[in-house]
């Protein structure tokens, strides 16, 4: 099934070149490095994971302002949760602490109470930073998150993934 959805997902992305895309187009890989997962997520509450994503990002030198960044997406959160169905959860925010759009993903096997839509926990988390004056990556990171996490068996591979490095070379293959 991996196999399929892999070449499923690079003939979407070859039509999208094709249709004079090609340069518009965001491609999630280029987010992610093993220095932006967290494998597992070691916090059990929605704002310790925040905190904790966050935390990677400062570490990983994507992040200027811990605390304004922290309040830009708790705020993000007052307005509506970003836990999502099936176990995913896309924390995200627009804030001038990031220069650039900036991605990190936690995985939790045990699952935690984000109030996601369907009442489930989350397991897999996608928290995205963006600079207020760019939209346009910020959506359509959104859009492919959005996209792959569809696929229940992509999902399932991320969760059972035994290192960073196997979380970015699923992207890799995605």
């Amino acid at each position: 099934m991996r196999v399929s959805r892999t070449g499923e997902l690079k003939k979407e992305r070859r039509r999208g070149k094709k249709d004079g895309q090609e340069g518009k187009t965001m491609a999630l890989i280029d987010l992610i490095s093993t220095e932006v997962v967290r494998l597992p997520i070691t916090s059990a509450s929605k704002p310790d994971i925040i905190r904790e994503l966050l935390e990677v990002l400062q570490s990983a030198g994507r992040l200027t302002e811990f605390d304004k960044a922290y309040e830009a997406v708790l705020s993000r959160e007052a307005l509506g949760s970003t836990g999502l169905e099936h176990g995913i959860a896309v924390p995200h925010a627009k804030t001038d602490s990031v220069a650039d759009l900036t991605m990190a993903i936690g995985i939790s096997p045990e699952g935690v109470d984000f109030d996601a839509l369907d009442g489930q926990p989350s397991h897999l988390f996608f928290m995205m930073l963006a600079p207020p004056d760019k939209s346009g990556p910020h959506i359509e990171a959104l859009a492919e998150i959005a996209r792959i996490t569809r696929s229940r068996a992509f999902s399932r591979l991320l969760l059972s993934a035994a290192s960073r490095e196997e979380v970015v070379e699923l992207f890799q293959e995605e």
